[in-house]
């Protein structure tokens, strides 16, 4: 059970986050009760802490009655308590003061999900004052929940106002001390967050001279000055659920997005990662158009297209099991869901039929009676058939909208030919070829495969070479100002004497389909190659894995070592902890992505009993990554 801190981080959130709507009581265990009837108001940022956590039903069985955005025109109900989740910004605080002197509500139960700093709580008690309100402002918490949980071993910083801390922001050729110093503090405070939350003091492992150096240096300090205060720390005394982590502490590895670059970049080939890459899917929804109807006949006007949202969550068993899984295998199950509900579904329709039967003969009566039992059983799993059937529909509907991607722009291809970059493997097609193909992919998709060239190339091409590939992807309208930017990183980082090493990985395509081959199939894959997984580390698995393991290596033997819990902060990258660590938490600081978590997600599979987190500070796609890049690479 000691272990229960790191393996159940959303887990813990939750607990948390229904503590906080339970008036900061533990929640009851007696469920009889009828819970206490309330308004629940957040900010954006509160929004997006809680969606990924609680759904809707969860909330009103907690009584929140209303979810209501904090800037909203809201009405006055002056007989309910109101619990606000909101951050103790300038704008916030002011608003809470409104609501305050209209008397919108019965009671206030103010939740800041970072610290309230001491003017902005006097400036609510004045409010309070002035408004004859102070006893109905009941309970004021500072709740250290400045975090996104996505996943029981994945989180966020956030995804309101991202691009504040985004890579483009920290990379800005522009950027000024006091805005590097804003950000890194913004960063350092959802950390402090996270592992107030965790309820631990970690080992703080970071890189030499760059942004992941400046936000562990803050954050050792910032956890070190709290525990200096005994009386007032938040790591003793049972303010928190200290004692629940296992012995040892967790070890914290900082890193900095530029250790790895080609990865954000990779066209992928595992689900979770797919629909992220291809879909709008954040904060574990994905949302989609759907064409409603057939194609309208000529002279018909065009029907609209419907929006449908899709929650992509834990409680979804296929999801669980599955987001991880190679996309083709991902068809052939939802294929075999199918299949197997159909035959349930047909197996009762069989059995109502036979009840119609006018039984004459004993025979009919006894096969009555038989069916009658079976029929009543039918019956009860009937609601469980229901949310079946919605989950088969869901993962049909989603994995089609990527099958379509994979074939118009043929990712497959590209997947391969990138693994291949990756892993320096011999290639069967010449790069030039892809990107002047026609048919294949987008010139986004030839800028991301050109990238990784560029990024994992032992030798940097020759002027020559360059000038027929920049040509080439101009010739597909592409954008080349995210190669300006890639150039002047590369010859900065002096990448080329030690590039990063993807493992020797390679593809195995697998030939066509077997089963979803069969035309009776949803997915027909004609076309698109079942590509087989080799397992490899990249560049921040094998990181944590030299620092969690204590192997020497050249990679991380300069990693600066950081122990808040040391009385005097002692320079020096020497660990005193001569013990492999069971726990680890990875933070990529600069962005990070779903193929980077897969991988992680892997390794811990192979490792009996070890626990790892990881976290960014924000998630973005490819898309989203060129973009930056591109802002950057602008002339």
């Amino acid at each position: 059970w000691q272990k229960i801190k790191l393996a159940f981080l959303c887990c813990i959130s939750a607990v948390a986050l229904k503590r906080m709507l339970n008036f900061n009581a533990p929640p009851l265990k007696n469920t009889a009760a009828e819970p206490v009837w309330k308004v629940l108001i957040y900010d954006r940022f509160g929004q997006d802490i809680i969606s990924p956590l609680l759904s809707v039903k969860e909330l009103r069985d907690m009584g929140i009655t209303l979810h209501l955005l904090l800037h909203s025109d809201r009405d006055p109900i002056p007989d309910v308590p109101a619990i606000y989740f909101v951050m103790p910004t300038e704008e916030n605080i002011d608003r809470i003061c409104q609501d305050l002197r209209n008397q919108l509500y019965e009671s206030y139960y103010l939740n800041f999900i970072s610290a309230i700093s001491r003017s902005k709580l006097e400036d609510i008690a004045s409010a309070a004052l002035a408004a004859n309100a102070v006893t109905q402002v009941t309970k004021v918490f500072d709740q250290y929940l400045n975090f996104i949980t996505l996943e029981d071993d994945m989180f966020i910083l956030c995804h309101q106002n991202k691009e504040l801390i985004s890579y483009h922001a920290i990379n800005r050729a522009d950027i000024q001390d006091t805005d590097m110093e804003a950000i890194m503090d913004t960063i350092v405070d959802s950390l402090f967050c996270f592992f107030v939350t965790l309820g631990a003091v970690p080992i703080i492992r970071c890189p030499r001279g760059n942004a992941a150096e400046m936000v562990a240096v803050k954050l050792d300090k910032k956890l070190r000055e709290n525990l200096r205060d005994a009386r007032n720390s938040l790591f003793t005394g049972d303010s928190m659920t200290a004692g629940q982590f296992s012995f040892q502490r967790p070890l914290f590895v900082l890193v900095d997005r530029n250790v790895d670059m080609a990865t954000p970049l990779h066209h992928t080939w595992t689900y979770q990662a797919l629909i992220h890459d291809v879909l709008d899917f954040h904060l574990n929804r994905v949302v989609m158009e759907e064409g409603m109807g057939a194609e309208p006949s000529a002279g018909a006007r065009p029907k609209k297209k419907s929006r449908k949202t899709y929650d992509l969550t834990a409680a979804d068993k296929f999801w669980q099991k599955h987001k991880g899984s190679p996309f083709p295998e991902v068809a052939e199950s939802v294929q075999e869901e199918l299949d197997t509900y159909r035959a349930q579904e047909d197996e009762v329709k069989r059995l109502k039929s036979i009840m119609g039967l006018e039984g004459e003969d004993e025979g009919a009566i006894s096969m009555l009676s038989d069916n009658t039992a079976k029929l009543t059983s039918a019956v009860s799993s009937l609601p469980e058939l229901l949310e079946k059937k919605r989950l088969i529909d869901l993962h049909t509907n989603v994995a089609t909208a990527v099958l379509d991607h994979i074939k118009s722009r043929k990712l497959d291809v590209y997947f391969e030919f990138e693994e291949k970059l990756m892993s320096k493997s011999t290639l069967d097609k010449s790069l030039l070829d892809i990107i002047s193909d026609p048919d294949a992919g987008t010139p986004e998709d030839k800028m991301r495969l050109f990238l990784i060239y560029y990024i994992t190339a032992q030798q940097a091409p020759s002027e020559s070479d360059l000038e027929q590939y920049k040509k080439a992807l101009l010739d597909a309208v592409c954008d080349l100002s995210p190669l300006n930017y890639i150039k002047q990183w590369k010859a900065f980082t002096k990448m080329a004497a030690t590039p990063a090493n993807y493992g020797n990985s390679g593809v195995k395509p697998m030939g066509l389909f077997s089963r979803v081959m069969n035309t009776g199939s949803q997915f027909v894959m004609e076309g698109v190659k079942n590509l087989v997984l080799k397992q490899h580390n990249l560049p921040v698995t094998r990181i944590l894995d030299n620092l969690m393991e204590m192997k020497s290596h050249p990679e991380t033997d300069d990693y600066r070592y950081f122990d808040p819990k040391m009385l005097r902060g002692s320079e020096s990258s020497i660990p005193r902890n001569k013990n492999p660590f069971q726990e680890a938490i990875v933070f990529v600081v600069g962005g990070g992505n779903y193929i980077e978590y897969q991988n992680l997600v892997d390794y811990t599979k192979s490792k009996q009993g070890k626990k790892i987190v990881y976290g960014c500070s924000e998630l973005f796609n490819a898309s989203q990554f060129i973009k930056q890049l591109s802002q950057l690479g602008q002339k």
